[in-house]
């Protein structure tokens, strides 16, 4: 394709988060799925007040927040589309997809309404529930007001064990699973370093599973699920990053239970008007029940990551499967 009729591709990556690293390695892998005979592309790392584009020899352009502009030797680059990849603020709370609706990008995730209550674990258990979807209960306790909430309190309603966890951010920083009375408050005061608010979670005994999904006006697939069997006390980093886990595609379920999963999978998306690619987490306890864990609307994109497992469980090629969200905002 003629470089003049490629469209440019920003992938967005870094973040403010514990996750940046992390997010610097899941924009490598987009860039390595991407189609490089259809699109131009640069990945653009944000850092606080620091948006640096990251050119072709590995030099750093400074990025006009004014348009998303940047300087590529002696022209101006303004991007066509930006694919975030940020795990945690400010890609994945909906702070970034409203800087881009103000300057008129499209981009590739939910939009700032979705992405801000997925992103609040309490605040999407409690509207999950409230559309009839099973989740674990939970509480929560906000920094400054920590000291209202009795250990007593928070034992009595929610039991032990319990999860303790930042209620916005990723899993994988300050989540600890408390079993005794004295580890609650050390694992509250863990967890408020990560974020102002904490979720105390009941905890529940089954089998973990994740599902990927993304839907265009053209159509869409519901991905093969994955079974997470952690080596750990749970789904921690360390299990995450470190192969501390077994991921298994497709899961050792049954087909009626895979099909319930795929089916509430798709239902969810909807009703929440996602974009993009999405991955939910749930839990499967007693008599096949299915409980959701969280919703990840910037899952991560690394080679070994849950997604291109199940794209590539599902036959397809990560690389269309790209091409076809792009290119669905330009239909």
């Amino acid at each position: 394709m003629n470089c003049e009729l490629k469209k440019t591709i920003a992938i967005i990556c870094g973040g403010d988060s514990a996750e940046h690293d992390v997010s610097m390695r899941s924009a490598a892998g987009i860039e390595s799925f991407l189609d490089k005979e259809r699109y131009i592309i640069y990945k653009v790392e944000i850092h606080a007040r620091h948006w640096e584009a990251i050119l072709a020899d590995g030099t750093r352009s400074i990025v006009d927040r004014n348009d998303f502009s940047f300087r590529d030797g002696d022209k101006t680059v303004k991007p066509d589309y930006a694919y975030i990849t940020i795990h945690g603020a400010p890609g994945e709370n909906g702070i970034l997809q409203g800087y881009f609706d103000l300057i008129g990008m499209p981009y590739s995730t939910c939009n700032v309404l979705v992405e801000a209550m997925t992103y609040d674990k309490f605040v999407l258990n409690n509207y999950m529930r409230g559309l009839g979807v099973s989740v674990a209960d939970s509480l929560t306790v906000k920094i400054g007001h920590d000291k209202e909430v009795t250990d007593e309190d928070i034992i009595s309603r929610i039991g032990l064990p319990c999860f303790v966890k930042p209620s916005r951010g990723g899993s994988s920083f300050g989540t600890t699973k408390v079993k005794t009375p004295e580890q609650l408050r050390p694992a509250i005061e863990v967890a408020l370093k990560e974020g102002e608010d904490v979720m105390v979670e009941a905890f529940m005994q089954g089998t973990e599973l994740t599902c990927g999904c993304y839907k265009t006006r053209t159509g869409g697939h519901v991905f093969p699920i994955t079974e997470v069997v952690s080596k750990n006390e749970f789904f921690d980093y360390a299990a995450k990053y470190n192969n501390e886990s077994d991921e298994i595609t497709p899961a050792r379920i049954s087909d009626r239970l895979t099909e319930r999963v795929q089916q509430l999978t798709s239902m969810i998306y909807d009703i929440l008007g996602c974009h993009g690619i999405i991955r939910i987490d749930y839990i499967i306890t007693a008599g096949e029940k299915i409980n959701l864990l969280e919703i990840n609307t910037t899952p991560g994109m690394t080679a070994t990551s849950f997604i291109p497992q199940q794209v590539r469980a599902a036959g397809l090629d990560i690389k269309d499967v790209l091409t076809e969200i792009i290119e669905d905002h330009f239909v």
